[in-house]
């Protein structure tokens, strides 16, 4: 199932740590319902143009309102992928970008191909990509069917199964923010 998020109306994340509470987002918008398809899904490829070196603005609202999902590590055990799209440099800055967001939510890291086109449509004569995006497809759906789970004693990410386990807060603000 292929969602756009360009013709959606996504309101940034407030920061109000609601969620962490909740599990649900307080801000009411499209957003909800890429939530619901975010955890139906077994595998997820994030697709971003490079604006300015690094990942679009409109993909990155989508990332900071998936803290909303990290309640209960909702993603946990989802594979993820990334394509992105650039006129010359960022993809490094694009796929450092969602690996920390593939290890927050705790799900398994596929793979990360990138393109290169500056007017609209170009990617499409880039014939590396155009075949390295449909081996992506593949991979992640052979490493969804697999049904790859982390130990069961590990289901969280380390960060928080060391605070939950130790007590210890990787915080620098001391813990006076919860997760």
């Amino acid at each position: 199932e292929l969602v756009t998020i360009f013709d959606k109306e996504i309101k940034p994340c407030d920061g109000c740590y609601a969620c962490q509470k909740t599990g649900k987002c307080h801000i009411k918008d499209d957003m909800q319902g890429i939530y619901d398809r975010l955890l139906a899904a077994d595998g997820i490829i994030w697709g971003t143009p490079v604006y300015y070196f690094g990942v679009a603005a409109q993909s990155k609202i989508l990332i900071d309102r998936s803290f909303a999902l990290s309640k209960g590590t909702r993603l946990t055990n989802k594979v993820g992928g990334v394509i992105s799209v650039a006129a010359s440099l960022g993809h490094q800055s694009v796929w450092n970008t969602f690996n920390s967001f593939f290890s927050v939510h705790h799900m398994l890291a596929a793979d990360f191909v990138y393109g290169f086109g500056r007017e609209k449509g170009e990617v499409r004569k880039d014939k590396h990509a155009m075949k390295a995006a449909g081996e992506l497809g593949k991979q992640v759906v052979l490493l969804a069917e697999q049904k790859f789970k982390f130990p069961k004693e590990y289901d969280t990410p380390i960060y928080r199964y060391v605070l939950r386990e130790y007590g210890i807060n990787n915080c620098p603000a001391n813990g006076r923010f919860s997760i």
